[in-house]
C-alpha cells in the first residue's frame, strides 16, 4: 500500500513505519471481528486502506486540523462504528486526544479491543448516545473538534456535535459530493441556532477512482444554547 501511504504523506499525515504497522494491524483486525460483527462491507483489503483509511486522514488537507493537531487538542468521534475515522487519526496524530463514541456496544466493544492491541494511549471508547454525552459535565463544551464519517445528515450532525463544542472547535464532517445542495443548506441553517457557522467545504477525490469527498467545516462561535440537544431520538426525527 506505499501508494496510499504516499499520498497520506501529500496530505500532511505524519506516516512512519509504525503508523504503517499500526494501519495493517487493524485492517486485519476489522476483517477477522467483521465475520460475526458486520462492522464493514468493504473487505477487500486495498479498497479498505482506501475508502476507510485514506479517506479518514483526508482532513489533513484542512488548515483548520493541522491547528487541532499542532495544539494536541481534544477530538470526539460522532457515531464512530467500528472507529472510522476515529482510529486512523488517533494513528496518525499521536498527540491528538480522540473519544470514540457509539450507541452500539458491540462496536465499542470492538474499538476497545483495536485500542488495546495497537497501544493507543491517545483514545478512549465511549458507549453513549450523543443526545445524553452533550449534557454531561466534563463533556459538553470541552472539545477542540468533532468529526463524523457516514452517520446522518449535517443538520441532526451538528445537534450533535455543537453541545460538545468548545468557543471556536470546529465540526469535520466527512460527506459526499450531494452535499452541495440542499443539505448544505439545512446545515447552515441549523449551525445559526446551534451557536455555529460554516467555515469552508474541502473537496477531494480518492484513488482509483474510488469516489469524489466533501469535508464540510463548521465553527462553533458561542456556546451551545442549553436546549440542545434535545431528547434521544429527537434530533434524527425532527431535524432542525
Amino acid at each position: 500500500m506505499r501508494d496510499v501511504l504516499d499520498q497520506m504523506i501529500a496530505w500532511g499525515v505524519p506516516v512512519s513505519d509504525e503508523t504503517e504497522r499500526r494501519l495493517r494491524r487493524y485492517g486485519e483486525l476489522l476483517a477477522e471481528w467483521n465475520e460475526r460483527l458486520n462492522l464493514t462491507a468493504i473487505v477487500e483489503t486495498r479498497e479498505m486502506w482506501i475508502k476507510h483509511f485514506l479517506d479518514s486522514v483526508a482532513i489533513a488537507q484542512v488548515p483548520a486540523w493541522r491547528d487541532v493537531a499542532r495544539r494536541g487538542g481534544r477530538v470526539i468521534d460522532i457515531g464512530s462504528g467500528a472507529g472510522i475515522p476515529g482510529i486512523p487519526l488517533a494513528i496518525g496524530w499521536r498527540s491528538v486526544s480522540f473519544v470514540l463514541c457509539d450507541a452500539s456496544r458491540k462496536r465499542v466493544q470492538f474499538v476497545e479491543h483495536v485500542i488495546g492491541d495497537l497501544g493507543l494511549s491517545n483514545v478512549k471508547a465511549l458507549h453513549a448516545r450523543m443526545e445524553e454525552l452533550g449534557r454531561q459535565p466534563g463533556m459538553r463544551g470541552s472539545f477542540d473538534a468533532a468529526v463524523a464519517r457516514a452517520v446522518a445528515r449535517s443538520n441532526v450532525l451538528l445537534e450533535y456535535a455543537a453541545p460538545m463544542l468548545r468557543p471556536g472547535g470546529r465540526a469535520f464532517l466527512y460527506k459526499g459530493p450531494s452535499y452541495l445542495g440542499e443539505e448544505e443548506q439545512d446545515a447552515v441553517r441549523a449551525a445559526r441556532l446551534l451557536g455555529a457557522r460554516p467555515d469552508g467545504v474541502t473537496t477531494y477525490a480518492l484513488m482509483d477512482d474510488q469516489g469524489e469527498r466533501v469535508m464540510a467545516l463548521f465553527q462553533q462561535v458561542e456556546p451551545c444554547p442549553k436546549r440542545f440537544p434535545r431528547k434521544p431520538g429527537t434530533p434524527s426525527r425532527q431535524p432542525l
